[in-house]
């Protein structure tokens, strides 16, 4: 019985398990710097495997995570709607309004929570380094996964915002003004400023490997741009619109336009098809360079060892 269990278990870790070079050849994969023709590369390895780690894990856990990651974002417009009623009057106000922004960020990225422009970044380079229908259908289940507990998420949060008595009337209409802020963005503005936002959460994830312990002031210090910037995005916006949904400002259909459809799509060229593509190109190069430089060390050991 333990070996028919056994077998059962090996069949599913095969069918959710990442194709990679690595992989086929039987490799272990080690990140060493000091081998590596670049630091740009060690990064991408780094980021890459982190990537490979989330497309095999189990659709369950990542729902969860992900609706966990949705409410942590809550914090976001809670630390705004307040800092906006306290800081009234208060000279560069704006600035300080704004870093609240950062706090949901702060709560889902140190707590490990799936967020989906996160996963923009890490997800996409598994596939780039090998590009196949396997990796492809794991990066599109891992997004849909991950972007459906995100808005679950954020509608929970949002609604507790509405109808739970937890919050003044001034802060309450400061909701409403964080929300009619976004909504004054037509679907081409929505689209432009989410590929800003997509590319600064891209960077903020390369700059990760790098950061150590000063991660959490990279953290802060992004995402704190993303709302000076004044851009949106898919998650931290989610909660915004439903606050106005449940409110009753706008209809449930203007979640969908003019705000998600763009927005995802700007996100997604933004971290995706921008920073992950020219992050993957620039060392691509790197990666053939090295391929080569060990083919031709295996030839020249090769000749020698039958000279000898």
């Amino acid at each position: 019985m333990d070996g028919i269990k056994d077998e059962k278990i090996d069949k599913h870790t095969d069918e959710i398990e990442v194709e990679s070079e690595e992989k086929i050849g039987g490799e272990h994969i080690e990140v060493d710097e000091e081998r590596l023709p670049s630091r740009a590369m060690a990064i991408h390895e780094h980021i890459r495997q982190d990537g490979e780690k989330e497309l095999e894990r189990d659709a369950m856990a990542l729902f969860w995570s992900a609706i966990a990651a949705g409410l942590s974002m809550g914090a976001s417009l809670l630390a705004k709607g307040i800092f906006h009623v306290q800081l009234a009057g208060v000279p560069a106000a704006f600035i300080l309004e704004n870093l609240g922004y950062t706090f949901g960020f702060i709560i889902v990225i140190m707590a490990r929570q799936q967020l989906f422009t996160e996963n923009t970044v890490t997800a996409v380079l598994p596939v780039m380094q090998k590009p196949s229908w396997v990796n492809f259908g794991l990066m599109m289940r891992l997004w849909s996964v991950v972007l459906l507990g995100n808005l679950i998420g954020t509608g929970i949060a949002a609604w507790a915002f509405e109808y739970m008595p937890i919050f003044d009337e001034p802060t309450r209409d400061a909701f409403v003004k964080i929300g009619m802020d976004v909504m004054k963005n037509t679907p081409m503005e929505m689209f432009s400023n989410a590929i800003i936002s997509g590319w600064i959460i891209a960077t903020m994830v390369w700059m990760f490997p790098s950061a150590g312990a000063a991660k959490i002031v990279v953290i802060i210090l992004m995402t704190w741009l993303i709302a000076l910037a004044d851009t949106t995005h898919i998650v931290v916006g989610a909660v915004e619109i439903f606050y106005l949904i449940f409110n009753g400002n706008i209809h449930w259909s203007e979640f969908f336009w003019p705000f998600a459809l763009p927005t995802l799509a700007g996100n997604i060229c933004g971290g995706t098809f921008i920073f992950a593509l020219l992050s993957h190109a620039q060392i691509r190069n790197d990666m053939i360079n090295k391929r080569k430089a060990e083919a031709k060390a295996k030839t020249k050991q090769e000749t020698a060892e039958n000279r000898g």
